[in-house]
């Protein structure tokens, strides 16, 4: 089985929004991977970043709490001080399509974040609660990122040669390529295609069925990992299937490392990602290792 990880335009150069440096490289190794295994792979299951334009990481989400008009540029770190001091505060003019039944449904019980009638999303306590769980994870402080991957934009797209690499695998095989869209929900993050940074509904938790048929249903004992970026959505997408996973079948999973690199500044994340999963027993392979 091959996990393709968010390998869609927006995190790819040239001209992604949250493009990630050797990414173009990453996608040819990985195109001639896929050419050249067509009747060795036996599932392909591509996750896909779906996000809307307001969604909590994103500059519009966000204002400074002095004027209420400026945004934060992409990368500024929101810490949970941050919110506790209102520097950076909900939007207020924003419209947000919440649906508190549906969207927060692990919260319905908080009449601090959702008001005493249980139906009104208190935005201000919401980010308190929110950037607090984040950092109590230990992981992140809570980053806004550039506009990436709005659900229906051609940078949400996987890209160009992949996805024709992945048209040609389907008519051999006569197989479907399987999408697994994560991110949809506003208020919070989501890395792992897994769960949630900060599950707050069904949607957002521990995807269970993804991983029993990672590692039940598909005919190979191979797992190949690879993707976007190796500092972030590999990254923790990995390690949430690696918790799940029968420690005595840990070396069935392959993380592709030259087919996934770290976003800008989070270089040591993505090394510290790779010497994790080694010392667990993942095997590491450059692509044309692989069936060596």
């Amino acid at each position: 089985t091959l996990l393709l990880i968010d390998v869609q335009k927006d995190f790819h150069v040239p001209g992604g929004s949250l493009a990630v440096p050797q990414s173009d490289k990453d996608a040819e190794r990985l195109v001639d991977l896929i050419r050249n295994s067509k009747h060795k792979i036996d599932r392909v299951v591509a996750t896909m970043d779906s996000h809307y334009k307001l969604h909590i990481a994103h500059p519009g989400f966000w204002v400074d709490g002095d004027t209420k008009k400026k945004h934060p540029d992409p990368f500024t770190a929101i810490s949970y001080q941050d919110v506790v001091d209102k520097k950076w505060i909900p939007n207020p003019s924003a419209k947000l399509d919440i649906d508190v039944e549906k969207d927060l449904s692990f919260l319905k019980e908080s009449t601090k974040l959702l008001g005493d009638d249980g139906k009104t999303l208190q935005l201000q306590e919401y980010v308190e609660h929110y950037t607090k769980s984040l950092e109590s994870k230990g992981r992140f402080t809570h980053t806004i990122w550039p506009e990436h991957c709005i659900i229906e934009s051609d940078g949400h797209t996987i890209v160009d040669s992949v996805r024709e690499a992945l048209e040609e695998w389907s008519k051999s095989t006569k197989k479907e390529v399987e999408y697994v869209r994560k991110g949809q929900n506003l208020l919070t993050e989501m890395f792992s295609a897994v769960a949630a940074e900060v599950p707050i509904n069904e949607d957002t938790a521990t995807n269970k069925e993804l991983i029993r048929s990672l590692k039940e249903d598909f005919p190979s004992n191979i797992l190949l990992v690879c993707g976007q970026a190796k500092s972030h959505c590999v990254n923790h997408t990995l390690r949430d299937i690696v918790a799940d996973w029968p420690k005595e079948r840990i070396s069935d999973i392959i993380l592709l490392n030259d087919c996934t690199s770290p976003v800008p500044g989070f270089e040591k994340d993505g090394e510290k990602f790779e010497n994790d999963m080694r010392q667990m027993g993942v095997q590491i392979k450059s692509a044309k290792e692989v069936w060596k």
